[in-house]
């Protein structure tokens, strides 16, 4: 996400950090790199221009070129701007405290909408709401059935039929929801390849019948400007509240994300990062802003790690790390906690400093687990669990097991030795103290991980 624009912008900013002083001069021809590479990242050229304009009239005034450092106060102004271009701060979806939330899910064929329609509601599940979802999409083959496979999967009702009456299976969705006390409503709705009269006309009929709280709009960020350009009509003629970008995780370049909310003047509430039913992502203003000019996201990395990790895992972890009884079964069960929380590109880019070309040059990805998960696999539990019975024998029909090489076995047997005796050190020193993260600065830092 943002790879190339990410890429160009740190460019830039290297520039502006090693100028002594600025002057117009300069200045003007870092805005002209920013310029094009917001084109470049397939970005409104009427949004670009005026991002750009804002940017001079705040960057060219005395108080830039005399600071002490300009470059760092240029680059504050571009993020400042950016977060505005972005809608300034995050708008939740509406939420009903008193009776229904109907939520209705607008967009053109394969944008992602009933995915998007599995991923809220298991979003508002786990905020302990009750949901229901009405498959609402009479055209498209196997819809209802995809929100079906997925209303099962996650334990969550959806209401259909085989009729081609949407309006009818909307309402049947809303009274089993209030029959039911459900406190949300999901309206999947159907899409085209294309805008036309009868598909707005269906969605007008849905939402005078149905009369729904919250609209949102389901877009796919890789189709650029046409992303935009529908965000448009849909806004013309069926007045929504909200916009959710899809595939985001992709190679889409960000144009339609830094374009879309002022041309439709719409906020966005939601990005799709991934396939799976948690890859959903609260639309952040500030928080995209940042990840996008390389300063990390370290707000967002934590709420992931709080949603995957609980505090009796945690709790255990501690108390076996305080009593030296930190296994490889241990370690192995962190590791699927770690992809849990997402691909590992994702993961990394949160963190400050770390560019997409950075990412790429330390061929940082999810394979970098498979092997040492494959090594651990072919062990036996009596070896995880006392990894110094690990002769020469066994560790070749681990190597042979495992289809990796004697080298990368000895490598993170060696490695694995070596963290149990940091955390052997870690658990005597927080010995009688309030908690082990206490003392966990000073510590040396994780052996490496092989791959990373």
């Amino acid at each position: 996400m943002f790879g190339q624009l990410q890429d160009k912008l740190e460019s830039v900013f290297r520039n502006l950090r090693g100028q002594g002083v600025l002057s117009e001069e300069n200045i003007s021809d870092s805005l002209r790199e920013v310029r094009r590479a917001f084109l470049e990242a397939d970005v409104n050229f009427k949004v670009t221009k005026q991002f750009i304009d804002k940017i001079r009239e705040k960057a060219v005034g005395t108080e830039v070129i005399k600071s002490i450092k300009p470059g760092q106060l240029i680059i504050k102004i571009i993020h400042d701007e950016l977060v505005d271009l972005l809608g300034k701060e995050y708008v939740p979806i509406y939420e009903n405290k008193s009776s229904l939330t109907i939520i209705m899910v607008v967009g053109l064929q394969g944008s992602g909408k009933t995915t998007f329609c599995g991923k809220l509601a298991l979003k508002l599940k786990k905020e302990k709401k009750s949901v229901v979802l009405a498959g609402a999409d009479v055209y498209r083959p196997a819809a209802k059935d995809q929100l079906k496979t997925l209303g099962k999967s996650m334990g969550i009702p959806v209401v259909t039929d085989d009729s081609k009456d949407a309006v009818q299976i909307c309402k049947n969705a809303v009274k089993y929801a209030v029959d039911n006390y459900a406190d949300y409503v999901i309206l999947d709705t159907a899409g085209r390849l294309h805008i036309d009269e009868k598909l707005m006309a269906e969605l007008q009929e849905v939402k005078s019948s149905v009369n729904p709280n919250e609209i949102l709009f389901v877009v796919d960020a890789m189709t650029g400007q046409d992303a935009v350009n529908s965000a448009k009509e849909f806004s013309e003629q069926v007045d929504y509240d909200g916009i959710v970008l899809t595939k985001m995780d992709g190679d889409a370049k960000g144009g339609a994300a830094l374009s879309i909310r002022t041309i439709t003047g719409k906020p966005i509430k939601f990005i799709g990062v991934g396939e799976k039913p948690t890859d959903l992502e609260i639309f952040h203003p500030d928080r995209l802003a940042s990840r996008i000019l390389g300063m990390g996201d370290i707000v967002s990395f934590v709420e992931r790690a709080q949603e995957t990790f609980s505090e009796n895992e945690a709790k255990e972890l501690e108390e076996k790390i305080l009593k030296n009884e930190f296994t490889i079964t241990d370690f192995y069960k962190q590791l699927q906690q770690i992809k849990k929380l997402g691909p590992l590109n994702q993961l990394v880019g949160m963190m400050p400093g770390m560019n997409q070309s950075m990412i790429q040059d330390a061929k940082i990805d999810d394979d970098s687990f498979k092997r040492i998960e494959a090594i651990i696999c072919s062990m036996t539990d009596k070896e995880k669990s006392r990894p110094k019975i690990l002769n020469g024998g066994r560790r070749k029909r681990i190597a042979k097991g495992s289809g990796t090489s004697l080298h990368e076995v000895n490598k993170f047997l060696k490695q694995f030795s070596q963290m149990q005796k940091m955390m052997n050190q870690f658990g005597k020193m927080s010995k009688g103290k309030k908690g082990l993260m206490k003392m966990a600065k000073g510590l040396p830092g994780m052996p490496k991980i092989p791959g990373l």
